[in-house]
């Protein structure tokens, strides 16, 4: 799977082979996915119907090819080609006398669904690697698909893997010696001698074109045949350019305001704020757990069901990577049982920024403006005056207080009132009104006291040092609310204006 994700890059038109007697099975549905993301153009084949019986055999073939229209129906393959073939009749021990079935109609299909790409031979050269040997007196040999630019004899390139750059001695398509090359062309390049065990796959360029990067922030879009939620925190097989490493992710999403924005797939925005995510926003998802223990709709589905158009995460791979600028991106779950009746594909986007700094988590996250949305409640106990109030429940007894302090909170009762300071040493607080308490505030917040229903007793007891007044007849709640952001190094609390 991993030289097929690969590989889905560098083509311009798929053909999906299905065995007849089986059907689609999970890598060909896995196959199709790839296809989906990289590819525009699709023909699917059906193969070894000389295993059909013959008297059923056009049953067969037709029966299979309705499923695969049903199939493609819901891919943008909708009504691709489907033709029926016999590559090998016999499996593999047949002797070659066994004439190949349908093969010279696959071909006719194909030089009619294939056009001639329009190729640019500017920019940087950049090709793909997917083959490398050493010939005997000549040098290294590295075969592959030119995916930008172009290349003369004598020009010299850069191994990034490998960290040296090599002069290209000579060049052959198809075996033929040539003297240039350009996008698109399949090429064979020999330049002075290195090993080819370090570089069995990978990227050639113009030097110092493509950078190494240890972490990239990249647009994300969530396959709809993966299983489960995409987790901040989680591991996935990243495919990267031609390279498939480990990385962790971090998800994030523009703030709810701005969900409906057009997405941006050329660039990435540091100016901007974007909402952490426990998890990628989906419709069909629970809303997820926070760290308080409460559940935040905007951790793991959207309100009222409501997705933004655009996510994105904050990739760190476990080892470095090279690759360019806006390249393909497979997020996938290779571990996971091949036998097992489920798409490993996660997700898939495009590298909009890569990171190359070794120490890109002092360097460059700071400027990445993802924040925490931190929701706190808690309870007016008493009232001191008209302009202050005592609240509790609303931090844990060893909280520092003083970091809170100036911060907004709201009554349920309609005033704002502003953290004073801390009152006792049970995360007790006191909370200045500057409007002061509304009349009808008063009357929840200051009940009369009961009178003493003893005989004699009549008065109202008096209130003696030391014993607090009685609590509210109704409870009114305090609500803080304030935005965290993640890699600010000095934690800060900062709430809207």
């Amino acid at each position: 799977m991993k030289n097929t994700t690969a590989g889905a890059q560098i083509i311009d038109l798929m053909m999906l082979v299905i065995d007849v007697t089986k059907g689609m099975q999970t890598q060909s549905a896995e196959c199709l996915v790839i296809g989906q993301i990289a590819c525009q153009k699709l023909v699917v084949v059906l193969n070894k119907i000389d295993l059909l019986a013959e008297g059923k055999r056009q049953a067969a073939i037709d029966k299979m090819t309705k499923k695969m229209q049903k199939t493609l129906e819901s891919t943008k393959f909708r009504g691709a080609p489907i033709i029926p073939v016999a590559a090998k009749p016999g499996g593999p021990e047949a002797p070659e006398t066994e004439a190949p079935q349908g093969i010279s109609e696959l071909i006719e299909l194909l030089t009619f669904q294939i056009s001639i790409p329009t190729r640019d031979p500017s920019g940087s050269f950049l090709m793909s690697v997917d083959h490398c040997f050493s010939i005997k007196g000549q040098g290294t040999v590295m075969t592959g698909t030119i995916l930008s630019g172009s290349i003369s004899l004598g020009d010299s390139v850069e191994i990034p893997a490998l960290k040296v750059v090599k002069k290209v001695k000579s060049m052959q398509m198809f075996h033929m010696p040539v003297t240039t090359a350009m996008q698109g062309d399949r090429l064979g390049i020999c330049v002075t001698q290195f090993d080819p065990k370090l570089l069995e796959r990978g990227l050639v360029c113009a030097p110092e074109s493509l950078h190494i990067i240890h972490a990239a922030l990249i647009s994300v879009e969530k396959i709809p045949y993966f299983r489960g939620p995409l987790q901040t925190k989680a591991k996935f097989h990243i495919t990267v350019g031609h390279e498939t490493v480990m990385g962790r992710l971090m998800f994030f999403s523009p703030a709810p305001d701005s969900f409906d924005h057009e997405p941006v797939l050329d660039a990435f925005d540091f100016s901007r704020e974007y909402l952490f995510q426990e998890q990628y926003l989906c419709k069909d998802l629970a809303p997820a757990a926070t760290d308080s223990g409460q559940t935040n709709e905007k951790a793991g589905q959207a309100p009222d069901g409501h997705c933004p158009r655009q996510q994105w995460a904050l990739v760190e791979f476990e080892k470095p990577v090279t690759c360019p600028q806006l390249c393909l991106v497979i997020g996938s779950r290779l571990d996971a049982d091949i036998h097992a009746n489920m798409c490993r594909l996660a997700f898939h986007g495009v590298l909009l920024h890569g990171l190359q700094d070794k120490n890109y988590a002092e360097s460059l996250l700071p400027r990445l403006r993802v924040y925490k949305l931190k929701h706190k409640h808690g309870l007016v106990e008493r009232v001191i005056d008209d302009y202050n109030v005592i609240g509790r429940s609303l931090f844990k007894k060893e909280t520092n207080i003083q970091l809170f302090v100036g911060l907004k909170v709201y009554l349920s009762t309609g005033e704002l009132g502003v953290i004073d300071s801390a009152f006792g040493q049970s995360g007790k607080f006191k909370v200045h009104i500057p409007g002061g308490l509304s009349p009808e505030s008063k009357k929840i917040l200051m009940p009369s006291l009961k009178k003493r229903s003893r005989a004699g007793q009549g008065e109202v007891a008096e209130r003696k040092e030391g014993v607090e007044q009685p609590e509210p007849a109704h409870h009114v709640t305090l609500s803080l609310s304030f935005k965290r952001y993640v890699f600010d190094t000095h934690k800060r609390m900062v709430q809207s204006p």
